[in-house]
């Protein structure tokens, strides 16, 4: 019986496990070797040891541009985007009329396409006639200031794309939803025989139940913040002064734009690195600060 068992567990994963190997962990390997090569598709893959990481850190200053830019946009749009999604779950706990039409409002912009959005955000940077321009241009003149030109400056070009990363905190504020409504009642009655305020409770009791939420939005937000591509894709390319140009989108550029697909498998290594060594870390310091239900006993 324990053979047959044992049968029947590989035969029904079988079918992820080919998919796994043919499509995910072939691919992987693959373009772990095609970053020792010079490969641009029209010739066979020419062996070049380290040579295309040799370039990546000694010779190709826009690496280090594109890697300023990409850690620029996620130190603040990651942060702001948890601090938010927190805010609007905390809000849209309460007892409120019409609460299931606001939560879905919030999380409704979360199912756009990345392209759909990125056409949507072009049009509310426009200088001329975008909605965040005729919005504020009204409080501008009060000061006589200039109509920001957003994406056409490259010192507001990042905070635009950190500004447009707050349209998708609806993802977050669902998990933080649930986190809140795990938070045991009970916490909050002590807090209150406590004499604890509205602030109180909300630093004593919901934000240290709520950091396994945070720790994990942070970090899937980390993870992705890295691989920002499409918007600025979409919305300004490179940028003025190469002010939006991301990590990944240097990376399109190099193996499908000019065919270098071994320096951009180089790239994507090094980018995978930068990532598995951050989360590490923060994994290293969440023992400090992320307290998990149970923990006591």
């Amino acid at each position: 019986m324990a053979k047959e068992h044992r049968r029947d567990f590989w035969l029904f994963l079988s079918p992820w496990l080919i998919g796994f190997l043919l499509f995910a962990l072939g691919p992987i390997l693959f373009s772990l070797w095609l970053s020792f090569t010079d490969y641009n598709i029209f010739k066979s893959p020419e062996w070049v040891g380290l040579a295309n990481y040799k370039e990546m850190f000694t010779d190709d200053p826009l690496i280090w541009k594109a890697l300023w830019n990409t850690l620029f946009y996620a130190f603040f749009a990651v942060p702001l985007g948890t601090f938010f999604a927190m805010m609007v779950a905390i809000l849209l706990n309460q007892r409120v009329k019409g609460q299931s039409i606001w939560r879905t409002i919030f999380y409704l912009p979360t199912v756009v396409s990345g392209v759909a959005m990125g056409v949507v955000w072009r049009w509310i940077f426009d200088p001329e006639v975008g909605l965040a321009n005729t919005i504020l241009r009204p409080f501008l003149k009060l000061f006589n200031l200039p109509d920001p030109q957003w994406l056409l400056d490259p010192n507001l070009a990042k905070p635009a794309y950190i500004l447009m990363s707050l349209w998708g905190i609806g993802g977050g504020m669902i998990i933080f939803l649930a986190g809140l409504q795990n938070v045991p009642k009970h916490l909050y009655e002590a807090a209150e025989i406590d004499g604890a305020g509205i602030w109180g409770k909300f630093r004593n009791v919901t934000v240290p139940m709520l950091t396994p939420v945070i720790f994990f939005s942070l970090t899937m937000g980390l993870i992705g913040s890295f691989q920002i591509f499409t918007q600025a894709y979409v919305m300004s390319g490179r940028g003025v002064d190469n002010s939006t140009l991301f990590y990944v989108l240097y990376l399109f550029e190099q193996a499908f734009r000019y065919f270098r697909i071994g320096y951009g498998s180089a790239m994507a290594w090094v980018l995978f690195a930068i990532i598995l060594a951050i989360t590490v870390i923060k994994f290293s310091l969440a023992k400090r600060w992320v307290h998990y239900t149970g923990d006591e006993a």
